[in-house]
């Protein structure tokens, strides 16, 4: 020893963000579940990162990017394995997605070629395009409850001739509202806000133009189920922590400022 300290290089949680493109609200909530806490803290009390935390950050970044729950990602990281081991395999996991893409270029193939005879989607072609999203049981239990209403007979109607391309559309559309609520939440905007409560608008247009008319306060009752619906909450809970309970306040909100208008 010299007699000197060498000093540490640390990073501030809003360095880290922009370095890695992540969220300062993500990189908080890694902290509060234990996945990416960090090893210090300034005079001041700000969290403070070190080179062994972003190389388990960057570990996060990829694990993420292959869409691996947080938990599993906790699991593995904390499994005492190195950092070659990490990448085997990620490299793994990219070469098998890799399979998948090809099988999805082949399902794209198969419906362009429906679509230019303009051949309705059949249940085969929204379970290649929705996957988990798009299942028998749901579909049954969903007419079971709402089979008799107006607007269920008018979403038949309109998506009995939906084409896969259309199918497509949908949902790239509501990947787009998805993801104006997440980016909203994200951000640290509250439901209350105006990027909320137009990601709000934005999810009642897409559905009233695409399925049934939908008026404000039959959105409130859609946005009350969210909540109420395990299924439904996870759907949006697998987005983005708290997004569930977040897109129900926005609808709530939304549908109130429209009241206010009106």
């Amino acid at each position: 020893m010299t007699g000197r300290t060498q000093q540490m290089t640390t990073w501030t949680v809003g360095q880290v963000a922009d370095l890695f493109g992540v969220t300062v609200r993500t990189l908080h909530h890694y902290d509060e579940i234990g996945l990416l806490v960090p090893s210090g803290r300034s005079r001041a009390g700000y969290r403070l990162y070190t080179d062994g935390d972003l190389e388990r950050l960057q570990q996060v970044v990829v694990y993420r990017r292959l869409e691996l729950p947080l938990e599993q990602i906790a699991t593995l990281l904390d499994s005492g394995e190195d950092a070659a081991e990490h990448l085997r395999r990620q490299r793994a996991t990219v070469m098998s997605r890799l399979d998948e893409l090809h099988e999805l270029v082949a399902a794209i193939d198969r419906a362009l070629e429906r679509e230019m005879t303009n051949q309705p989607a059949t249940p085969e072609d929204l379970k290649e395009l929705f996957g988990d999203g798009f299942q028998d049981e749901y579909q049954q239990e969903a007419q079971e409850r709402w089979g008799e209403t107006d607007a269920w007979k008018q979403s038949a109607s309109r998506t009995k001739r939906y084409t896969k391309g259309d199918w497509e559309q949908v949902k790239a559309e509501m990947d787009a509202v998805n993801a104006a609520f997440v980016a909203a939440l994200d951000s640290g905007q509250p439901a209350t806000s105006e990027a909320a409560m137009d990601a709000a608008e934005q999810h009642r247009r897409h559905i009233h133009d695409r399925f049934y008319d939908l008026s404000h306060d039959f959105h409130r009752g859609l946005a009350d189920m969210y909540v109420a619906d395990p299924r439904f909450t996870k759907t949006y809970e697998d987005l983005a922590p708290g997004l569930a309970a977040y897109v129900h306040d926005a609808i709530h909100a939304n549908a109130d400022r429209h009241a206010t208008a009106d």
